[in-house]
């Protein structure tokens, strides 16, 4: 939950919370601080100290003085850090609203600030009897008149992307099993005017997608298979580019089952590459960018039970290709795999997945980054390493190497779907590079999808990460070709 807005005022209401950013050169008494309060301000910022409360008997102060030592997407993502703390102090004093101002000519920053404020104020509490402890923050206003309306919009409409998102990741399969996944789906569609698809069981049996029905043979639970389609009147791609998610719902491992601490117990999350895929296209129709976009994303849960497919089992898949399974707990490159392979009928401009998808990607980068690779060309690759610099969601890339072929190749089938012991991340993208013939990026998100500390504004459990990387990147896609 966060029913949080950012707006601009025109002035500051003079007995709310107030957050002045400034620098050295700040007259901290234009901003109505008493005498006292700048002599105490003062003797402060002489040390290391970068930010601060006054106290004051009238009303919260706080303090934020600008970083300036690192390259600037460092220093906003340090302003950020400052918002979430700034969220926390005013959450524990029940302030409802909260104005930002300043007199640093960078207006980004006090976005940033405002964004890592409302991204912290995200709660999952559903599940809790007593709301004893929801937060209070309501409003967050800017008192900048450079600030631009436009920029505004985008971080509210991107925090709540996000923020629908780590429900999504949040929710237990009690609730979200693939069915109710897709309704979650219609309802994100409706609010946004995206149009939607949803191929039921029968659908999926008859268009073949044999990865997918051969990891929901161990459920009870049908799998589904969701189109979603955003396209303005005018986009700026000729061709659309595709977003596929990963969405299995729970993963048991199947018949390769997992252990239960640290592995299974936090394996609702194993569907947050699904909830990239339809947050996205949901802001993205929000926000009106111009750029056609469709998203693709398989569901199901991954079960022992029923029917359950084997290690030993051969699947013919929806490309035509046969894949010796060797390990169930492989299955997220299974029901991908079909949903690639089906992209082709679009001619995509460009398919990036993204998944959970390896514990050797969360091993290699740990949670503060994701793990990404494929055929796509330089200048996508620079302008996505950008975007996510910008957010700080930073990207490494990992190379696909023709050599890394061998480790999957199969004495029965065309390719297995599982390497050996070394380079699981690259041998998992090399799998999915068998099912596309255009540019193609696959994004490994499992490090950093659900964490299970709280690490600043990204808070404990879902995180939404992949979303403001790829509205960043969509932004200003026209003028990157």
């Amino acid at each position: 939950m966060n029913n949080i807005t950012i707006t601009t005022a025109a002035k500051i209401d003079d007995k709310a919370p107030l957050v002045i950013i400034g620098g050295k050169k700040t007259k901290w008494q234009n901003f109505g601080l008493t005498k006292n309060e700048v002599d105490y301000l003062k003797e402060i910022l002489k040390g290391d100290e970068k930010n601060t409360a006054i106290p004051s008997l009238h009303r919260l102060i706080y303090i934020i003085t600008e970083p300036g030592k690192d390259t600037a997407y460092q220093d906003y993502e340090k302003y950020r850090v400052a918002g979430n703390k700034t969220t926390s102090l005013l959450n524990n004093a029940k302030k409802t609203e909260v104005y930002i101002t300043g007199d640093i000519t960078d207006e980004k920053a006090y976005l940033a600030f405002a964004e890592g404020m409302a991204l912290g104020n995200y709660q999952f509490l559903k599940y809790k009897k007593e709301n004893k402890e929801k937060n209070s923050l309501q409003n967050i206003y800017i008192v900048n008149d450079k600030i631009k309306k436009q920029d505004v919009e985008f971080v509210n409409i991107s925090v709540d992307a996000v923020s629908i998102a780590r429900t999504l990741v949040n929710e237990p399969v009690s609730f979200l099993d693939a069915v109710q996944l897709t309704k979650e789906f219609e309802k994100l569609a409706k609010d946004s005017g995206v149009k939607i698809e949803i191929f039921n069981k029968a659908k999926i049996e008859s268009m073949k997608f044999g990865g997918l029905l051969a990891v929901n043979r161990g459920s009870q639970t049908p799998p589904t298979f969701t189109i979603l389609e955003y396209k303005p009147a005018k986009p700026v791609n000729k061709n659309p580019i595709i977003l596929v998610g990963k969405g299995v719902v729970y993963d048991t491992g199947g018949l390769s089952l997992k252990p239960t601490p640290n592995s299974m117990d936090t394996m609702k999350c194993d569907m947050a590459g699904a909830a990239v895929a339809a947050c996205t296209i949901y802001a993205a129709a929000k926000l009106k960018l111009p750029v056609h976009i469709i998203s693709l994303i398989p569901a199901t849960d991954n079960r022992p039970g029923e029917n359950a497919y084997t290690p030993g089992d051969v699947i013919k898949m929806h490309s035509g290709l046969n894949v010796e399974v060797l390990n169930t707990d492989a299955e997220g490159r299974m029901i991908l795999a079909d949903a690639l392979s089906y992209a082709k009928k679009f001619n995509p401009e460009l398919v990036m997945d993204f998944a959970t998808l390896t514990g050797a990607a969360a091993a290699a980068i740990g949670p503060k980054g994701i793990v990404y690779m494929g055929n796509a060309t330089d200048n996508i690759k620079n302008a996505l390493e950008q975007s996510g610099n910008n957010v700080y969601e930073r990207l490494v890339e990992f190379p696909m190497w023709d050599e890394y072929k061998d480790l999957i190749k199969s004495d029965i089938a065309d390719i297995k779907n599982i390497g050996g012991p070394v380079a699981g991340a690259i041998t998992a993208g090399k799998f999915l590079e068998y099912f596309v013939d255009y540019p193609w990026l696959h994004f490994d998100i499992a490090g950093g999808a659900f964490i299970n500390s709280a690490d600043s504004y990204r808070g404990k459990g879902g995180t939404g990460i992949g979303i403001r990387l790829v509205l960043d990147y969509l932004k200003n896609y026209g003028s990157r070709k």
